[in-house]
């Protein structure tokens, strides 16, 4: 999930990592467990798309005002998600690589709500619910049953920054490829539907780059407690998530300061969001795809 978080928790607690034939009672538990989430994935999964469909019908229509309706279906699916993962992994914090993708899912998700509680931007929903509902299902449905690792209180606040700043970063991305839609669409003058639902650009960078700017202070902090938290941080073993989150921090301190200084915009900002974006997806999920879903390693 986060540099060096997973790697510290298999170290300190080997004996917590899946075993390959497990016992019938853990097998038992999981079963049950599974059975759980299903009973809360299943209706988020349903009311995700439902958002999505409800955002979709929005952008098409040609009326200014709309319902709250598809953002209250969408509230009602983050709740569901967050159920289902306290059901799946017994209420800890599951690093694994697709509880990691869900869990992130689900914060992404519910940052989105709050985003639009102060400026409605409906499509940035259609990017981000269907998203979700897409990794909720492969959590609850498909991705293979996992063990918790138990961490200490330092670990739990290292993970809490790395999430937090990789979902809000996450959300300025999608609002980079937005801006990105909205600047072409004002040049070739195409005034279609997704250039009357998104704010005016001037609002829309001014968001970007508030999101740019709070993720830029909790990946600093998610360094920063990796460094003090994390055994052996630079150690070999994590130095590829190390130098890539790095080079995240560098991207987005490069960008925030070229717009502080020099007032940079435009294709410039949207290129070094996805940039920066790219390096924290890689340092963040990138080897844990590798061990998990190609490997097939767990530990």
């Amino acid at each position: 999930m986060c540099p060096g978080a997973m790697a510290a928790c298999a170290r300190c607690c080997p004996a917590s990592r899946p075993q390959p034939g497990g016992s019938f009672q853990i097998r038992a538990h999981a079963t049950l467990a599974g059975m759980s989430a299903s009973l809360f994935a299943l209706p988020a999964v349903l009311l995700y798309l439902a958002a999505t469909a409800g955002l979709v019908r929005q952008l098409r229509s040609d009326a200014t005002s709309h319902s709250r309706l598809p953002m209250r279906l969408a509230g009602l699916a983050v709740l569901g998600h967050a159920g289902m993962l306290l059901a799946a992994h017994r209420g800890a914090l599951d690093l694994h690589f697709f509880a990691a993708l869900s869990l992130t899912a689900c914060v992404v998700a519910t940052l989105t709500l709050l985003v639009n509680l102060s400026r409605p931007i409906a499509a940035l929903g259609v990017i981000v619910f269907p998203l979700s509902a897409l990794l909720l299902a492969f959590d609850a449905f498909l991705a293979p049953a996992t063990t918790p690792v138990p961490m200490d209180w330092q670990i739990k606040l290292h993970v809490t920054f790395a999430l937090l700043a990789f979902s809000g970063l996450s959300i300025a991305a999608a609002l980079a490829l937005l801006l990105a839609a909205q600047e072409r669409a004002l040049r070739h003058r195409q005034f279609g539907a997704l250039l009357r639902a998104l704010p005016p650009l001037t609002l829309t960078e001014t968001l970007l780059f508030r999101l740019i700017g709070a993720g830029f202070v909790l990946l600093s902090l998610t360094l920063l407690t990796g460094v003090l938290f994390v055994d052996d941080f630079f150690g070999q073993h994590l130095i590829h998530k190390t130098v890539l989150s790095i080079a995240a921090w560098l991207v987005f301190g490069l960008l925030l300061l070229g717009r502080w200084r020099y007032g940079w915009r435009g294709q410039r900002a949207v290129n070094l969001t996805l940039a920066g974006m790219g390096f924290l997806l890689l340092a963040f999920f990138g080897t844990k795809f590798v061990l998990e879903v190609i490997l097939h390693r767990t530990g």
